[in-house]
């Protein structure tokens, strides 16, 4: 029996299934995504049968549920079967208008337009325009064929919002019909476009757009896409007369005039190349041309300062003007290029020379030093000394840092009282666990409130714990750094009798906290690559979660009372004598004595021995021994060993050496809590996150937590991940010496491969210097041995560099430069960057006019010959003669 005749029958069977009030088959067939079937079922139905239908086909849609995904053949067969039921294009947009429901282009649509001529619907555009207004992010390029289909076929515009008008473009990157199995060339498709008249002046007015512009490539081939096709087939377009030249030329200009992202730009430029604007075109625009010249980006600045010196003449007056802004903008291809041309001017107008050499006295005040003495030179031959010159900027050596003062150490939010607060810092917690004050003040509040009313706690807490934590309280056995299931069981364990909770990783935790107390005080054993600071967090927090049953517990003593980690004397005092008989937590009343400033007077010592109980004893104990000294550093290089590769992934990814630094007590010194005990070692990890929290746990020991984490930062350099020098700005909050592990952290720093590292380093040595606390010769020597070796990348160093001499430390920068400078220029192998470094040192030694001796330099300096090494080492060697 033939396949037609099937068919018939089947479609005889819906019919009349249909009629009889039946509507399994039709759903059926929407659900195989069968549209012809549904279109003839639904042909010659009477129209109240149809809205009948429709009804049941609405409740049958909204019990799929919004997890169904209509594809190519079920969005078809749906499309057919909603305009050949429902009543009105509001129906049926509210289904089709959906991000899930997808019909196949313009298949669908011919077949929506079948249904509804049979129908006698007028509403398709209606429909049309109303899915167009649900267009997303996500929306699939066949719906925007399938609107375009409809309203081309009605006679109606297309709608032009944003969405519209990149969906309109990526439908030109994917037809919807093809020709021999190959897509058309996109010149002949944008040529073909009904809608190219209503788009096209929109292509200069969507935000981004252009980036989209310049994916669309000539060829439809992986392996060789070829140049952007869309500037090219407009160019063409515009050759041809199909699109107006003038209108292209307007738009381009206009859109480069409003500012975009810099790879949403290059389109317009492009764009701009290919229709080689002729001499007439460029004089008819000087004015938006120059206007580019001064504020656009480098590469469109760029662009329009080519087309204005084609020109046989500029109104001088206007470039003059425009030339002022141009020779202080920090991209120095630009400000040579404009030198140049305004050189070539006043030899051409020698009447008007030494105007022009004024302008050209304004780059004497450039930060690049090569660009200030060619504008110099060519200043001083047009007849104009720019160190007196009309219209050059007054010159001023600073002979120091220029650095506000580092703020008034803040004091701490106050601590938590109220249920409500609490749960809404539990939220946000969860959301970002990495933040010392927040845990503090929740543990705190936890404890507090836990005491009071556990079961209501509980209550409150739990809704938030099983909505928030899911995302990153998993075990992450792997990572030895992380804490969020500890932080989540902590949490958990507020109103929860010890005997209902289930035994797993959590008691086991519990069980060795029990075990270790003033008998057995040494921290719990853990991965021996993660630091001690770290487990006495851990060791704290599990500590704080088996207690969390004792009534009357006025909160933690250890809670710091400024935001940087320290805990004023006075109130640790004050919170033993609150406790009375009861005695703290070990580990909490550990971390509080580890918060406390050096230097308490003897005052605080007699009252904590007067309280007469266990922790006041210690407590004035800790004061007459002086607390935790500073431990002796030792920087050590640590080489990649190859024979464990094999067994463990991480070590194969790590850099072949890394100075990092060790730690010792110092002599005498029983060191009761490892703390100043740590060798040198690697340290990985997905979650280390957590670092954030070291600072705060020991903040007089700066050099001591710097030590810990010189590892992750290191790895922002060496190994370019990211966020490993995030930490180093609250290491610039902390009390005590630095040392070299500081000195390192900041070499490592500057060297990192990721903008916001550099940033957060650049952000830490302004701290530091403003208050006298960084090393810059310290800092600078192990740079040069860290470049010397190869272990940082030089060309990644000077930008961070030159941003704090701008903000106010030339001088720190120039001690800095100066005490690096030595290792790379008898480095063994040339350094790449060295010659942007000895720019930037000549810029900051002149700047501030502090003759500092760089050895090696006088060396470099007297070889011959012009290279950029020798060229700016004769420029740095000339500066400090001066100085």
């Amino acid at each position: 029996m033939s396949r037609p005749a099937e068919i018939s029958r089947s479609t005889l069977r819906r019919r009349q299934e249909l009629a009889a009030g039946g509507t399994s088959d039709l759903f059926g067939a929407v659900d195989n995504g069968a549209a012809e079937q549904v279109a003839a079922a639904l042909e010659g139905l009477p129209e109240q049968r149809r809205r009948e239908i429709g009804v049941e086909l609405t409740a049958w849609f909204k019990q799929r549920g919004r997890d169904t995904w209509w594809s190519q053949g079920t969005g078809t067969a749906l499309a057919v079967a909603v305009v050949g039921c429902l009543p009105t294009a509001a129906q049926a947009a509210a289904i089709l208008g959906r991000s899930s429901v997808n019909p196949h282009g313009r298949r669908a649509a011919e077949l929506v337009r079948a249904v509804a001529q049979d129908r006698g619907v007028d509403w398709l555009v209606d429909l049309a325009l109303r899915m167009a207004a649900r267009f997303g992010q996500d929306s699939w390029v066949g719906r925007w064929h399938f609107v375009a289909t409809l309203l081309h076929a009605e006679g109606a515009a297309p709608p032009t919002d944003d969405r519209s008008v990149q969906l309109w473009l990526t439908a030109v990157d994917s037809p919807d019909r093809f020709h021999r199995g190959q897509p058309a060339p996109v010149v002949d498709r944008l040529r073909d476009d009904p809608f190219l008249a209503a788009m096209l002046p929109r292509l200069f007015e969507v935000d981004g757009i252009g980036t989209q512009m310049m994916f669309i490539a000539a060829h439809q081939n992986w392996n060789d896409p070829g140049p952007p096709a869309v500037p090219a087939a407009l160019a063409r377009l515009a050759t041809e007369g199909v699109v107006d030249r003038a209108m292209l030329l307007d738009g381009a200009i206009g859109r480069l005039l409003r500012g975009d992202r810099p790879a949403a730009l290059r389109a317009f430029t492009t764009l701009l190349d290919q229709l080689a604007p002729t001499t007439a075109e460029v004089t008819a625009r000087t004015t938006d041309y120059l206007r580019l010249l001064t504020d656009a980006p480098a590469p469109v600045a760029t662009m329009a300062q080519k087309a204005l010196r084609k020109l046989p003449e500029v109104e001088l007056e206007s470039l003059l003007e425009m030339s002022r802004q141009v020779l202080l903008r920090p991209d120095k291809a630009l400000v040579k290029a404009q030198l140049s041309w305004l050189d070539r001017l006043a030899r051409q107008h020698r009447d008007r020379a030494g105007q022009i050499a004024e302008v050209i006295a304004v780059a004497a005040g450039h930060p690049a030093i090569e660009l200030r003495e060619r504008a110099v030179a060519l200043a001083a031959r047009h007849g104009v000394d720019p160190a007196t010159g009309d219209g050059a900027p007054a010159r001023t050596r600073p002979r120091g840092d220029d650095l506000p003062p580092p703020p008034a150490l803040a004091p701490a939010a106050e601590p938590v009282t109220e249920l409500d607060e609490l749960v809404e810092e539990v939220a946000a917690l969860l959301g970002t666990p990495y933040q010392g004050a927040p845990l503090e003040r929740v543990l705190d509040g936890l404890v507090r409130l836990t005491a009071t009313d556990g079961a209501r706690v509980r209550a409150a807490l739990d809704p938030v714990i099983e909505r928030r934590h899911w995302s990153w309280a998993g075990e992450h056995r792997w990572d030895p750094l992380c804490l969020c299931e500890t932080v989540v069981e902590v949490l958990k364990s507020a109103g929860v009798r010890r005997p209902d909770r289930r035994r797993d990783r959590w008691e086991k935790l519990l069980a060795s906290i029990r075990r270790s107390g003033p008998a057995a005080p040494e921290l719990l054993a853990t991965d021996p690559r993660v630091p001690p600071v770290h487990r006495l967090l851990r060791a704290r927090l599990a500590e704080i979660g088996a207690r969390l049953d004792t009534p009357g517990h006025p909160g933690l003593v250890a809670a710091p009372t400024a935001t940087n980690g320290l805990l004023d004397p006075l109130a640790l005092l004050e919170r033993l004598a609150a406790l009375g008989d009861r005695e703290p937590g070990y580990w909490d009343l550990t971390q509080a004595l580890l918060r406390l400033p050096a230097g308490t007077d003897q005052t605080i010592h007699d009252k904590a021995a007067a309280l007469g109980t266990p922790a006041g004893q210690r407590f004035a104990a800790w004061l007459r021994d002086g607390g935790l000294p500073q431990p002796v550093m030792r920087a050590r290089t640590l080489t990649r060993d190859p024979r464990r590769s094999d067994r463990h992934w991480e070590y194969a990814y790590l850099p072949a050496e890394r100075v990092t630094v060790e730690l010792h007590p110092p002599d005498g010194h029983v060191d009761r809590y490892g703390l100043l005990t740590a060798p040198a070692t690697h340290l990985v990890g997905d979650h280390y996150g957590w670092v954030h929290l070291w600072p705060s746990l020991l903040p007089g020991h700066r050099g001591v937590v710097t030590a810990y984490a010189l590892p992750l930062v290191a790895a922002a350099a060496d190994m370019d991940q990211r966020d490993g020098t995030t930490v180093l700005p609250l290491l610039a909050e902390a009390g005590g010496p630095g040392g070299v592990a500081l000195d390192l952290a900041v070499a490592y720093g500057l060297g990192a491969r990721h903008a916001p590292d550099r940033v957060a380093t650049v952000d830490a040595l302004l701290a530091l210097a403003a208050a006298g606390d960084l090393d810059a010769t310290g800092t600078g020597a192990q740079l040069g041995t860290l470049a010397a070796r190869q272990l940082v990348k030089l060309t990644r160093v000077v930008e961070p560099l030159r941003d704090a001499a701008q903000a106010g430390a030339p001088l720190t920068v120039w001690r800095l430069l100066a005490a690096t400078l030595p290792a790379v220029l008898t480095a063994p192998t040339p350094t790449r960057g060295i010659g942007d470094l000895l720019t930037l040192a000549a810029e900051t030694a002149t700047a501030t006019g502090v003759r500092i001796e760089v050895p090696g330099l006088a060396d470099v300096a007297g070889r011959g010959g012009s290279s950029r090494l020798v060229t700016e080492a004769r420029r740095l060697h000339r500066a400090l003669q001066e100085a």
